[in-house]
């Protein structure tokens, strides 16, 4: 009997100081797809819906099970090229970077590809099993036996990964083909999700039996109650007989690759009562707003003639005050052109603008607080953060954060256990 996938997927910013989703999402009768983009400043949200773009053309293709790993594998090096191009185009973007799952059905078998650390789980005849395997710092640790499954599940730099797809010739994938069973769930996740919501929380949502568009509103949800600070996506198929399903069905398209136009067909549904409850509150802030712009054009009546000499004292003073007004914008504009990466709340952070303040008036606020704890740095720069390092531009400081980040796994990887730096 011929097969196909019953989908849904779901994005969110989340509750994080981005302020844009770097991931992208991708469901379809035939292909999932899941990006987690990578490298703030430097456009992850362009690395993942890029990635995503040049993998969805596979779809509706009827790629056989014998050749399906060459033409994926054949693809995603296309899409790695593409974030080469990319980056040699516009120098902003160097160091963008993407995580890649994708499942894609090859006659009654599936294809999957994995690199990064977002993760696959499959649910069958009730057990829920992860089907990927981390390319991250803490995966290398737990391979190598230096810490344990329950020391890796709070372990401070859970976040770093080792390989992702950045447009280098050796970002190579996981590659593997998979029975495919009526019945069979998969969820295709991102860190949003895994790393704030615990195993068991997961696996009890998608293992509750209900239709695979509320288990994806539920695991969104949820992310969002545990405060993820990250950019949340699920992507969700199940394997059913095709004859039952509509399958001109339009794709599901999420996050970074609806911006960014990976395609126009996004399905329409119902909103969750979380985003029924934020529309409203947008709407009623919009209202407010229209009134109380109706009733602020107060007029001022003359109240009696004025001497000559008082109106040109008036005139200067305006003269004297739009001058200062210039400067102060002026100045303002320049100081928003400016970053430096300092220490913040233990963390390493961009902040756009200068560091210091005029009175009351901060010349600066956080761009991007980054996964890296300052306290992991060797000693040398760890002094220099807490000062703050001056970047003339937003590529600027993302690239001094690499640097931090590089200076960083070199120190952790020289500890005893891989969680402390003490050099």
């Amino acid at each position: 009997m011929p097969i196909a996938l019953r989908f849904a997927a779901r994005s969110d910013v989340g509750l994080g100081s981005k302020k844009r989703n770097e991931d992208s999402g991708y469901a379809s009768n035939t292909m999932l797809v899941l990006a987690d983009g990578m490298g703030g400043h430097a456009a992850g949200d362009i690395a993942s819906s890029t990635v995503v773009g040049q993998i969805v053309p596979l779809d509706g293709d009827d790629v056989g099970a014998d050749d399906v790993l060459d033409q994926l594998a054949d693809r995603i090096h296309l899409a790695n090229e593409k974030l080469r191009s990319e980056m040699d185009a516009d120098p902003t973007r160097e160091g963008m970077g993407t995580t890649l799952i994708v499942l894609m059905k090859a006659g009654r078998q599936l294809a999957m590809a994995n690199i990064g650390d977002s993760r696959a789980y499959q649910l069958r005849d009730g057990k829920f099993t992860q089907i990927t395997k981390d390319h991250s710092f803490v995966q290398s640790l737990l391979d190598s036996g230096r810490i344990t499954p329950d020391e890796a599940v709070h372990h401070p730099q859970r976040s770093l990964v080792t390989r992702v797809l950045t447009g280098r010739e050796n970002d190579v994938p996981d590659l593997s083909l998979r029975e495919a069973r009526i019945g069979d769930r998969f969820l295709l996740c991102s860190d949003g999700l895994s790393d704030y919501v615990g195993g068991r929380t997961i696996e009890e949502i998608f293992t509750s039996g209900k239709p695979i568009d509320r288990v994806a509103d539920e695991l969104i949800e949820i992310a969002l109650k545990a405060s993820t600070l990250d950019n949340v996506t699920v992507v969700v198929g199940e394997v059913a007989d095709s004859d039952e399903l509509d399958l001109s069905s339009k794709p599901a398209v999420v996050g970074a690759a609806v911006a960014h136009g990976v395609t126009e067909a996004v399905p329409v549904r119902d909103q969750t009562p979380a985003e029924k409850a934020r529309a409203l509150s947008r709407e009623v802030s919009d209202d407010e707003d229209e009134e109380t712009e109706e009733h602020s054009g107060a007029q001022l009546a003359e109240d009696g003639p004025r001497r000559r000499g008082r109106f040109y004292a008036a005139i200067a003073a305006l003269v004297v005050l739009a001058a200062l007004a210039v400067a102060a914008i002026w100045g303002w504009t320049w100081s928003q052109s400016q970053y430096f990466v300092k220490d913040s709340g233990g963390r390493v952070t961009i902040h756009q603008g200068v560091d210091g303040g005029f009175g009351p008036l901060e010349l600066s606020h956080v761009e991007e607080k980054t996964d890296i704890p300052t306290a992991d740095l060797p000693e040398f720069w760890r002094t220099k953060v807490k000062a703050g390092l001056e970047a003339s531009s937003d590529s600027e400081a993302a690239a001094t954060v690499e640097r931090l980040r590089a200076e960083m796994v070199k120190c952790l990887a020289a500890s005893p256990n891989g969680s402390e730096c003490k050099q």
